[in-house]
């Protein structure tokens, strides 16, 4: 079984930044892909950032210049670096890791809170 636990959530002034980090307990293994996705309040959840078992990105449109998805050579966490916060990035940021092969399978952490004040 894959635990995810995200930290790196708070509040920020627009146009700051910050970090956040996802720790996988347990073995992900396989070809899988590690992505960050957001729900602000009143919204559907929207993927904002993926990477790849090789390491290749995919972002959002209107995330792509501040947003930058990276993880650790063990494969075993995942960070989300923003920049330049805006208020429209407020919400809750939820880790997801999904298997692809073998054994298919989807996990989700508890998720984390990003507020940015004007």
């Amino acid at each position: 079984q894959v635990q995810l636990v995200e930290s790196g959530g708070g509040l920020v002034e627009a146009g700051g930044s910050l970090r956040l980090s996802c720790v996988a307990s347990g073995s992900i293994f396989g070809m899988n892909i590690m992505g960050w996705y957001r729900q602000a309040p009143g919204k559907q959840r929207e993927l904002v950032a993926s990477i790849t078992t090789d390491g290749s990105t995919k972002y959002a449109d209107n995330v792509k210049d501040r947003f930058t998805i990276s993880r650790d050579s063990s494969r075993s966490t995942v960070w989300l670096q923003i920049n330049s916060l805006k208020p429209e990035d407020t919400a809750v940021y939820y880790c997801n890791v999904k298997r692809v092969f073998p054994l298919p399978n989807e996990y989700w952490g508890q998720g984390a809170q990003v507020t940015v004040s004007t």
